[in-house]
């Protein structure tokens, strides 16, 4: 088809719909830094989230409502109440996440998340430019998925740092096959919101449809690295904060 002179293909209409996906994702993930960075350098909201077990399991319950709503209503919602929902989530995660500011040194987490952004966007890469189907590796790690937490419940008791470490090793295979089939699948919505490329203008924007798609696209990225990093942190962990 051509638009305004310009052949359009149906991967200018996906390409469209990903600047959207890594949009949403790179706004959610800033707000989550600020927003640990700000609680870890503030020990008096340090003391208010973390000196108070009830306000802890209250964000973490927060984190789950909002993940498990924003899945499962938002063919109901609108594109900007989507949008909101993702910001808050990731807002009330950063508040959370500042705990690894009280327990691992800078150095160490500057250092994860680069090495953690580098392997995300290289399997992400994968996932959107390979042909064979992936869903076998995410089964797989769907399984992993749930290894890791029965080896965690175990460690629990054990204190193993030998168990410990094969569960940061886990942990980083598991959400790299997520992080390439996720982003396999966000292809294949893609394709099938607009399958001969027609509409590459409404796809980056302009599609309510494929803004909600592009909106619950980023919290599942966005999830994928988010543990990603956790694993690789726990990884670097032999160096702690003094």
């Amino acid at each position: 088809m051509e638009y305004q002179g310009t052949v359009i293909r149906p991967e200018d209409s996906v390409r469209a719909f990903f600047n959207r996906v890594y949009g949403w994702m790179a706004g959610g993930l800033a707000l989550t830094a600020a927003i640990a960075w700000f609680v870890g350098i503030n020990q008096a909201v340090q003391q208010v989230i973390f000196g108070n077990p009830l306000v802890l399991i209250l964000l973490i319950v927060a984190e789950f409502s909002l993940v498990i709503g924003l899945s499962r209503a938002i063919a109901r919602m609108s594109p900007q109440t989507a949008g909101l929902l993702f910001l808050t989530y990731a807002a009330v995660n950063g508040l959370t996440l500042s705990s690894i500011f009280m327990v691992y040194a800078k150095g160490d987490i500057t250092t994860a998340f680069v090495a953690s952004a580098g392997m995300f966007l290289a399997m992400s890469l994968v996932g959107s430019a390979t042909r064979m189907d992936l869903s076998r590796v995410g089964n797989i790690a769907l399984f992993g998925l749930f290894g890791i937490i029965g080896m965690s419940i175990i460690n629990i008791f054990t204190r193993s740092s030998g168990l410990e470490f094969l569960i940061s090793i886990v942990g980083i295979v598991v959400f790299l096959g997520l992080t390439a089939w996720d982003t396999q699948k966000l292809r294949r919505m893609a394709l099938s919101l607009d399958p001969t490329g027609d509409n590459p203008i409404t796809m980056a924007g302009g599609n309510p449809q494929a803004e909600k798609v592009a909106v619950i696209g980023a919290l599942s990225l966005y999830l994928d690295l988010v543990n990603l990093f956790l694993f690789v942190l726990r990884f670097f962990g032999g160096r702690r904060r003094d």
